[in-house]
């Protein structure tokens, strides 16, 4: 399960997407929330699904690689589609106690389960295209107005983008960890919740000890090399808004007054 854990991880590239630059990926990214949210009908998702999937065939990454982002957060899903088949009131077609499916919880639940999939794969792909450092130069560059209030907005952007890269590195030193303890003789998935949870005390103290001892090494490199934050640093790479990210930004404007159009309908 750990190894089909890929948010946060970057895959080099030279598509259109990967070359976009990083704030008009960001902006699209919660431009592609709101649209997922404003849907309302079929014809509307069917939209979504096809940009979507357009992305991705431009991007070049596997679907495979997709699919399997999605399996660490399959239980969220599935919790969340009974919930709305359960408990939603309606016209129902099926009743037993406490429980009862209508017509409406089954179009809510199908609904909500493509919602939250479609969000997850949405947002996945920012970090798929975008390396660390072009994440943090984009949001330190949205975030750049809130410097006028002393916002510490640079220190902000990089801790964000630290957090996000080392969360592959964290899960495979969880496996490793996993690994040594089994070895040793460690069960993990024998026993009641309460011995389960034990058994994950071996895991999650190196765990943490290997977390602090990766930020310790992490900050003094950084001082090492004099880093100082904002103060008088310069960038090799220089953003600037291209003609493909003008031609990106203009078919998501036209996606998402799309989606708001056919929501007004119900479509």
């Amino acid at each position: 399960m750990l190894k089909d854990i890929t948010i946060g991880q970057f895959f080099p590239g030279t598509s259109a997407v990967h070359r976009l630059d990083p704030r008009v990926k960001i902006v699209l990214t919660v431009a592609m929330i709101i649209t997922l949210f404003l849907a309302a009908g079929p014809i509307s998702y069917v939209i979504i699904i096809g940009f979507l999937a357009a992305i991705i065939g431009i991007s070049g990454i596997s679907p495979k690689l997709i699919v399997r982002g999605l399996k660490p957060v399959l239980f969220i899903i599935i919790f969340t589609a009974v919930l709305n088949l359960f408990y939603t009131p309606g016209d129902y077609i099926w009743q037993w106690g406490f429980l009862h499916i209508s017509k409406e919880g089954i179009k809510i639940a199908f609904f909500m389960v493509l919602r939250l999939m479609l969000l997850i794969i949405a947002t996945s792909m920012l970090t798929y295209t975008t390396s660390p450092i072009q994440l943090t130069d984009g949001l330190e560059r949205l975030l750049g107005p809130l410097k006028k209030v002393h916002a510490p907005v640079h220190e902000l952007s990089m801790m964000m983008s630290i957090a996000l890269r080392f969360i592959p590195t964290l899960i495979e030193e969880t496996e490793k960890i996993i690994s040594a303890q089994k070895a040793r003789g460690a069960d993990f998935e024998s026993g009641n919740i309460v011995q389960r949870a034990k058994a994950m005390v071996p895991i999650l103290v190196p765990l943490f000890v290997s977390a602090f001892r990766r930020a310790d090494e992490l900050a003094t490199a950084m001082e090492c090399r004099l880093y100082r934050g904002d103060v008088g640093r310069t960038r090799m790479k220089q953003l600037k808004i291209e003609r493909v990210d003008v031609c990106a930004m203009v078919i998501s404007a036209v996606v998402l007054g799309s989606v708001i159009t056919l929501g007004r309908f119900g479509l």
